[in-house]
Order: C-alpha cells, then sequence, then structure tokens
C-alpha cells in the first residue's frame, strides 16, 4: 500500500505525467527532456527527482550523459500501467511525441551520415579497440555444437558475420538500415562467392519477417547505436525459432566519450544484468556472459536460447573453436 500511495503522489501533476510518458517511449536525458517540455532545465530536474524517489523512473549515468527511463525494479508495473492509461489523444501528450520523434529522426539521420561516410572503412573502425579474431572465435565458443540452418545478422554492416559463418548454413541474411553499408556488404558477399547470404534493407525495430525463421540470430556491436535496445532485443527474440539462440556482441559498460562523440555510439556499453533482463523480457533463457578484457574496452558476448518444443533447449554444448566445428557441414 505504501509503494502504490508513494508511486501514486509522485505522479501527480501534470508535468510529471508528461515525463513518464516520454520515458515509457525511450531513454531520454534531461537536455532532451527539456527540449521536449520547454520548461527549464532546474524545474524538469525536479520532477524527475521526484519519479525517481517515487519509483517510477531510474537515473544512470554513461559518461558525461545521464538518462532517465522506467524503473527496472520496484514501481515499474505502476510506471507501465499509468503509462498505458494517459489519454492517446491528448494534444499535450501528442505534442511531446512529436518532438520526441524529431529528436529521434535527427539522431537517425546522424548515424546515418556517419555509416555513409564510414561505410568503406568500417572494418578498421571496428577494429581499432577490439582484436576481432578474438571476438570471432569466442563467439564459436558460446554458439555450441547444434548445425544451424538459417541465420540472421541484424545490423550486418559490412556482412561480416554473413562472411565468417555463410559457407556453413543453409541461409544466411542481413539486414541493415544503411544503403551504404549494404552495398559494400554486396560487395564482399560477392567476392567470397557466397551465393546462399543474401541482405536487405530493414530496420531493427521491425524486422522483415513475419514468423520466426531463423535458427540463430546474431546483434554484432549493433546495440550501443539502438535509441531502444531492450526493443531490437525483443524483435531478434521474435523471428527465432524453438531451440533457437540469441548472440549479442557490444562493449561491457565504459566511459569514452569520444565513442560517443565521433562514432556515434547512443551508449556507452551494457551491463549483464540489464542485457540479461532484456533476454528474459523477451522470452528467453540467459546463458552466463563471456567477457574479452581490453584496453581500454572489454567486449562482452551475451547468449539466450528459446525454448524448443519439447521444453528443452536445443543449442547447447561447448568446447567448439571454429565456425567449422560449430555449425557443421551443410545440409542435403
Amino acid at each position: 500500500m505504501d509503494e502504490l500511495l508513494t508511486g501514486l503522489r509522485a505522479v501527480a501533476e501534470p508535468t510529471r505525467l508528461r515525463l513518464l510518458a516520454l520515458c515509457s517511449e525511450n531513454e531520454l536525458t534531461v537536455t532532451e527532456l527539456t527540449t521536449i517540455l520547454g520548461q527549464s532545465q532546474p524545474r524538469v530536474s525536479r520532477h524527475l527527482k521526484l519519479l525517481c524517489e517515487g519509483g517510477l523512473l531510474e537515473r544512470f549515468r554513461e559518461g558525461n550523459w545521464v538518462f532517465y527511463r522506467l524503473a527496472r525494479l520496484g514501481g515499474r508495473k505502476l510506471a507501465e500501467r499509468l503509462a498505458s492509461l494517459l489519454p492517446t489523444d491528448d494534444p499535450v501528450i501528442l505534442r511531446d511525441r512529436a518532438r520526441l520523434g524529431e529528436i529521434e529522426r535527427e539522431r537517425a539521420r546522424a548515424a546515418g551520415a556517419y555509416f555513409a561516410q564510414n561505410a568503406h572503412q568500417w572494418g578498421a573502425i571496428r577494429s581499432l579497440h577490439v582484436d576481432e579474431r578474438d571476438v570471432e572465435a569466442a563467439l564459436a565458443d558460446c554458439l555450441g555444437g547444434r548445425p544451424v540452418r538459417d541465420l540472421l545478422d541484424i545490423g550486418t554492416g559490412t556482412g561480416r558475420m554473413l562472411e565468417l559463418f555463410g559457407r556453413q548454413v543453409e541461409r544466411a541474411v542481413g539486414v541493415d538500415r544503411s544503403r551504404d553499408m549494404l552495398a559494400v556488404a554486396r560487395v564482399n558477399l560477392e567476392r567470397a562467392m557466397l551465393r546462399n547470404c543474401t541482405v536487405r534493407l530493414g530496420e531493427m525495430y521491425a524486422l522483415p519477417f513475419t514468423t520466426p525463421s531463423f535458427d540463430l540470430v546474431i546483434l554484432h556491436q549493433v546495440l550501443h547505436f539502438a535509441e531502444r535496445p531492450a526493443e531490437a532485443v525483443a524483435e531478434a527474440a521474435r523471428v527465432l525459432r524453438p531451440g533457437g539462440r540469441l548472440l549479442i556482441v557490444d562493449f561491457a559498460p565504459h566511459q569514452l566519450e569520444t565513442l560517443r562523440e565521433q562514432h556515434a555510439h547512443r551508449r556507452l556499453g551494457f551491463g549483464d544484468d540489464e542485457v540479461r533482463d532484456w533476454s528474459i523480457k523477451a522470452g528467453l533463457t540467459p546463458r552466463a556472459p563471456t567477457h574479452l578484457n581490453g584496453d581500454p574496452l572489454t567486449v562482452a558476448i551475451w547468449s539466450a536460447d528459446r525454448r524448443g518444443d519439447d521444453g528443452g533447449l536445443a543449442l547447447l554444448g561447448d568446447g567448439a573453436t571454429t565456425p567449422q566445428k560449430i555449425l557443421g557441414e551443410a545440409h542435403p
């Protein structure tokens, strides 16, 4: 009862209701919320503080930025319920969402410009801090021994994951929102003569597949660009077949602001608990993460399985060290 009353008191003000609605849509900074609401930063910060104290929102710092989002624990259910009760046709709510859309589109334009500018040197950029050969070997170890028929690489970029595993699967599809990246990926796949691999334009939040179609889905160094990483994980889980596995490769939490300022990163890495929560909410069973310690960046590999039709996990096993050992021969 006390928790419920505390949450209701915290939200009982028009601006705080607007903040709750916005934070239910995305993770946002004070500056972004101030821009959307058209109010002063001290005023917005005060309202955010009350919502956090009421258990409805949570505050987390990444480098020089501070984000606000719905609380993962405590009053989250109440926050979601209250946000769902807000009238979608209210003119104030509609205006706030329109301004939020403008901010998201501007971020997307900036990221698109970055990808277009750097598409042809993407491999070199990805290798600035972490040896990709070590990451790829660890990915192989994380897959286990079950053969994979259909592979999906979300945010495929230059198509490196398709090149790595393409010869050992029946079909591999790469999806990316950048036409420039896809152009590079097509050249790479043609050069490697991988006829069973294709790439197509698409969004990580709305994959162009209507049914569970893949045994393996990979998000390789993609989530740190995502506006809504939890939604991207949920969408990846949606297209997994029973017994399928999701592999997420990204940075552990770090403080390198230059990656945000110069390379369009939205998030400075992710914690194990955060990714685990996203996987569980997406209906997956998380496995133990793998960490590759680097200087200054640590790469983490998180894996999670969708239970098979018999309730078991089809993709299990350890000890493989190469894609050939992991994925097996091509299916007849």
